[in-house]
């Protein structure tokens, strides 16, 4: 679904949702002044779009003993890019890939342009965790020759909301 035909009504059903994905549909009708079956209409239309990925229930960290938020900056082998090697292997990249996956405290992984590969956010119980998973996993991976650690000091803001423009 291309950002055009997403009009003012799906903006304001998207906008709730994001605040509130439990709503019934006769609650977000109410709240748009759209009657039930249109609006249940525009939502499986921005479902089956896949504009709506899905629904989850969002945890709390902390309460889970989760205290410790990382940021890793990764830098792999040279010939770390996406591309398969001349001779069809899986490049390091791609092993890389594979590898973040299989790690549960990994609960971001972005690729990167600059200095650095790629870019995890990385959620633990301490330090001891941490120290636990870069020794173990992170720097075990064939592909890995630097990584750099930051730690979140204090949330400042954190959303899973888009801006819905």
């Amino acid at each position: 679904m291309a950002n055009s035909e997403i009009d003012a009504i799906d903006r304001r059903i998207l906008t709730i949702l994001q605040e509130n994905g439990r709503l019934s549909n006769q609650e977000i009708a109410e709240r748009i002044n759209l009657s039930p079956s249109p609006c249940l209409r525009r939502i499986r239309r921005l479902e089956e779009s896949g504009v709506i990925r899905g629904y989850v229930a969002l945890l709390d960290a902390q309460r889970l003993g989760l205290d410790l938020l990382a940021y890793v900056s990764v830098r792999l082998e040279k010939g770390g890019g996406r591309a398969f090697s001349p001779h069809g292997e899986a490049t390091h990249a791609d092993l890389f890939g594979a590898a973040v996956q299989t790690w549960p405290e990994v609960v971001a992984c972005h690729a990167m342009t600059g200095e650095m590969d790629y870019l995890l956010r990385v959620q633990v119980e301490d330090m001891a965790h941490f120290s636990r998973f870069v020794q173990d996993q992170l720097l075990r991976h064939p592909s890995v020759i630097d990584v750099k650690s930051s730690f979140s000091l204090e949330k400042i803001k954190e959303t899973t909301a888009l801006p819905i423009l």
